[in-house]
């Protein structure tokens, strides 16, 4: 998307220096290229407010002016203008060197200060508020645990490591992915059987699955406080994601096809329950998790179908039916591609069914159009949540001792797989 701005932004330079070239009204040059000037502010604003860390974010201007500055020189030329020498040191180089860089700085600083300076208000954060919880400052203590029971999570979170240890009844946390279990700092051990953890940096919500709960968690010097929580948020909330272009958190209820959307106020880290979409076919349906993927969330429900919906609306765009061999199905991922399915159980409940497939149209679930992949992973045990960071994927399974935690890349459809719990 930016590019194709960037080369919009370009035809208009073109356009506005053509104009100022040909002109023979020399009060309209400067008015011409001070128009590009305050356009080229402006678009820079408005692109790429809040992703500085672009590489066009340095380069839009730049680019779009010597665009501007290339078609005046290949305008004058076809005009067979008779000092090309002239026309060349002119343009080619004090122009390109000295005026578009001049230019382009001046857009570039212009623009971030424009961010800085220029706050669009946020509307206040209104809805259910949570309960406060008054839980006293705790010294972080050390997990107890050298193995893991039943893992289902395991993300990184503002530099932090989580790991979701499912059948201990905790998380655990450590800023070091490489040290032992008994290593990792405990988060939490106060609740039962929870699945999923998330974060923006300044709060951590995680699902207490049994107690029907979610738990909100903040920094607090070295290690964190149990600060916040929803009781009574339904049956079983079984996932919960962070979604950056919201700003909201989502939590769904797994068997009572509803998603709670929240968010956090800004000015006192307060999380509001703000809405609750509901999906009428999965009321009673057990979904193990969700996946956003752009304007759409995708359910694999555990009736052997997957559905998609509007972010927005919830309202039901596709249903993808799978096959019954697949149909106990736990997460949906894309990596490149391809989707990859964590499994199970077949439809009826038999985890010898256990596996992960991989597909690029989910269209073909139906009638057994995936490539099994398991295999890659020793297979044998029941695998579940994949994640994404530092450059590699993750997934956690059950059932395999000494194999409950894998590091994975994906490389031209290729899977390189190491244990690291």
């Amino acid at each position: 998307m930016d590019l194709i701005r960037l080369s919009l932004d370009a035809v208009v330079l073109i356009i506005l220096c053509i104009a100022a070239t040909r002109t023979k009204k020399e009060r309209l040059v400067p008015i011409l290229y001070a128009a590009g000037l305050f356009f080229m502010i402006s678009e820079v604003y408005f692109i790429y407010r809040g992703q500085e860390n672009s590489d066009l974010f340095f380069w839009h201007a730049y680019i779009a002016w010597t665009a501007g500055n290339l078609a005046v020189i290949i305008f004058r030329l076809l005009k067979k203008e008779n000092d090309k020498r002239k026309l060349l040191l002119e343009r080619g180089l004090l122009w390109q060197v000295v005026v578009v860089t001049v230019f382009a700085g001046f857009i570039l600083c212009v623009g971030w200060l424009m961010k800085l300076y220029i706050r669009t208000p946020k509307p206040a954060v209104t809805g259910t508020a949570s309960e406060l919880v008054s839980e006293e400052k705790k010294e972080p203590y050390l997990n107890t645990y050298s193995d893991l029971s039943v893992p289902t999570q395991i993300t990184k979170i503002d530099g932090t490591y989580f790991l979701v240890d499912c059948y201990h009844d905790r998380i655990i946390y450590s800023d070091d992915i490489n040290l032992p279990l008994t290593s990792w700092y405990v988060l939490t051990d106060e609740m039962k059987m929870g699945h999923t953890i998330a974060g923006d940096g300044h709060v951590f919500l995680a699902d207490d699955t049994e107690n029907n709960r979610l738990m909100v968690f903040e920094r607090d010097g070295e290690g964190f406080r149990f600060t916040q929580e929803f009781r009574d948020v339904g049956e079983r909330p079984h996932c919960v994601i962070y979604d950056e272009d919201t700003d909201s958190f989502y939590a769904w209820i797994s068997s009572g096809g509803k998603m709670h959307i929240l968010k956090r106020s800004p000015e006192d880290n307060r999380m509001y329950l703000c809405d609750t979409k509901y999906i009428k076919e999965l009321d009673g349906v057990y979904v193990r998790s969700f996946t956003i993927m752009d304007d759409e969330i995708y359910f694999p429900a555990g009736d052997g179908r997957i559905l998609c919906v509007d972010k927005d609306s919830f309202e039901i765009k596709k249903t993808y039916p799978v096959d019954d061999s697949i149909g106990g199905m736990i997460q949906l991922s894309k990596i490149d591609d391809m989707y990859y399915l964590t499994v199970s159980t077949d439809i009826v409940g038999f985890q010898d069914f256990a596996t992960i497939v991989r597909c690029r149209d989910l269209e073909t679930l139906e009638k057994g159009g995936w490539e099994d992949v398991y295999s890659s992973f020793i297979g044998g045990g029941t695998p579940y949540y994949i994640t994404s960071f530092d450059d590699a994927y993750y997934l956690v399974e059950h059932r395999l001792p000494g194999h409950s935690v894998w590091r994975f890349t994906v490389e031209d459809g290729k899977i390189e797989a190491e244990t690291i719990f």
